[in-house]
């Protein structure tokens, strides 16, 4: 399971306060934390906080100078998102970088298959186009097909491309998670070897209550359908559990009564 840590981003206050100070304290302090939780990758977003490719390079950098772990680079604007790329490949020391994201809308899409080229990036695809969100599943793997063609055609390899079924709020959408579901195990056999699947995880638990309940349940459900990425909060210890346990269950990690232990010190 590949684990992008979610919290480096400038929609949470205190990201959004260092960024404007420019305090690299506390976006050090969040890479640390994540890093020693187990995340594979950090994604790294402005957020709304700024419109700067200066920042974005000083966030980047600020990140890269704290720890070893690769990033996410995640913005909704392409010539950031260049920026972003140019600062990682400075400052990233030839570490993997995953590009998230685009979506099926050409526009969007085509570009941003090229940098990932250019960059040798991996690329989040989320399946939403023009027309906005897909309600069923037969969309979904239509636009996951789209961009799934698209970037291979391009020269990416599946291996670099993660599809995203658009995970919604449980608590105003419960009719989508099993559309979501769906789509995850048709993505699974889209190609062979097959794409990455991700999901940005928070998304299903939005303004509800049991917040890391819902996340963890529905993680491994999406895992048990083939998913093998997610954006989340690895600094919650059950989630974490969670996946571990998983992974063992769906037969991807031997087993020894101290699996718990060791999951967290893999790679």
């Amino acid at each position: 399971m590949i684990l992008i840590g979610e919290r480096i981003n400038g929609s949470f206050k205190d990201i959004a306060a260092a960024i404007k100070e420019r305090n690299k304290a506390p976006i050090q302090e969040w890479a640390k934390k994540q890093t020693e939780a187990g995340a594979d990758y950090l994604d790294v977003n402005l957020g709304a906080v700024s419109k700067s490719a200066d920042d974005f390079r000083w966030l980047i950098q600020t990140v890269c100078e704290a720890v070893p772990t690769p990033i996410s680079v995640d913005y909704n604007k392409l010539d950031l998102m260049r920026a972003g790329l140019e600062a990682y490949r400075e400052f990233g020391g030839g570490r993997p970088v995953i590009i998230n994201s685009t979506t099926a809308e050409d526009s969007k899409l085509i570009p941003l298959v090229e940098l990932a080229v250019r960059y040798n990036a991996g690329l989040i695809g989320v399946v939403m186009d023009e027309r906005g969100s897909p309600q069923d599943v037969d969309r979904r793997v239509e636009l996951g097909a789209k961009i799934f063609a698209v970037a291979s055609e391009a020269g990416l390899t599946p291996d670099r491309i993660y599809l995203d079924p658009i995970v919604m709020p449980l608590k105003f959408m419960q009719e989508q998670a099993k559309n979501v579901l769906e789509a995850i195990r048709q993505f699974a056999v889209i190609s062979d070897p097959p794409p990455h699947i991700s999901i940005g995880l928070s998304n299903i638990c939005s303004k509800a209550k049991e917040r890391s309940l819902i996340n963890r349940t529905f993680l491994v459900m999406a895992m048990a359908a083939g998913c093998d990425t997610a954006i989340c909060n690895v600094c919650d210890t059950e989630l974490m559990n969670a996946v571990a346990t998983a992974e063992l269950i769906l037969n991807k990690e031997i087993y020894s009564d101290d699996y718990l232990k060791a999951y967290r010190k893999r790679g």
